[in-house]
């Protein structure tokens, strides 16, 4: 299977070693990526991605200048961009199905894509390290040197998180203390098993989110009595890795999936998706339970 590096046809490589040290400029990128302080990065303009979700956009958008994600450990997320009009998406993959999933990224920069009369697909990788179950290196080549640092021989990330402007191209590390619209209903559709999604409509310039179904989550009543350690080795790829929120994030959102079993008729009113457009402070309001 051939993608494109700087611009060149290539073969798939056997392993993301490989291709680094095919293409040398590859690892050069990488470092001075790795070197950045993290950024944090405002509400204002910014779209947030979330586990299992992709957003697309181009810089005519007026509303949203910036497309963000963070807390990936094992995650990747992955930032395409057409050279030609500036065409983004960012994902944030968690390797639940990424053969379903690489065509949905790829059919989404396409529909910015198609009346481009020059220009070629660029690939950013973030995410993954050399964890102990070896998840990071398998969803690495799935969708394609780590992201890992080593501590009391322990094995961390180094980037959790990072966001581009769509307006510049920049990407750099990033983390986000917004994380909306509707942050526990997104997170609570991704722990009940959804799959990756489009969120964003660049047309309308709106968030729409639902309507959501999900069952009842199992046994969530057992988990929402365990202890924080029990917490963290059950219902994490990578315990000894995770951003210190993570243990609350996953109560919370348990919470919100024992709350709400079947959400359907309570948070989607007839069924209809809620729908976010940013006013004139660059912040998400909702406008309306759209059809």
């Amino acid at each position: 299977m051939p993608l494109l590096v700087e611009g060149r046809r290539v073969r798939l490589p056997q392993s993301a070693g490989d291709l680094v040290r095919a293409h040398p400029p590859l690892e050069e990128r990488a470092r001075l990526l790795r070197g950045q302080s993290v950024q944090q990065v405002g509400p204002q303009g910014l779209l947030y991605v979330q586990q299992r979700e992709l957003a697309v956009t181009s810089p005519k958008d007026g509303s949203i200048s910036i497309l963000g994600s963070d807390d990936a450990t094992t995650c990747h997320i992955v930032v395409l961009r057409h050279t030609g009009n500036g065409a983004t998406c960012l994902t944030h993959c968690d390797g639940t199905d990424t053969k379903a999933e690489v065509p949905l990224i790829m059919n989404s920069i396409k529909s910015f894509s198609d009346h481009a009369q020059c220009g070629r697909l660029e690939v950013h990788l973030v995410g993954g390290f050399n964890d102990d179950r070896q998840l990071s290196q398998k969803l690495t080549h799935q969708l394609l040197k780590l992201n890992d640092r080593e501590e009391n021989e322990n094995h961390f990330p180094i980037i959790y998180g990072i966001a581009v402007n769509i307006k510049t191209a920049e990407i750099y590390r990033a983390s986000f203390q917004d994380r909306g619209p509707e942050e526990q209903l997104r997170a609570a559709r991704a722990l009940a098993g959804g799959p990756m999604i489009s969120i964003y409509d660049a047309e309308t310039e709106q968030i729409r989110i639902g309507p959501y179904s999900w069952t009842p989550f199992p046994h969530v009543d057992f988990w929402l009595q365990q202890d924080d350690k029990q917490i963290l080795e059950n219902l994490s790829t990578s315990p000894l890795a995770e951003p210190p929120h993570f243990v609350e994030h996953i109560r919370s959102t348990l919470m919100f999936l024992k709350k709400y079993p079947s959400p359907t008729n309570t948070l989607f009113p007839g069924n209809k998706a809620l729908v976010y457009k940013k006013n004139e402070d660059g912040l998400w309001e909702k406008i309306s339970s759209g059809n």
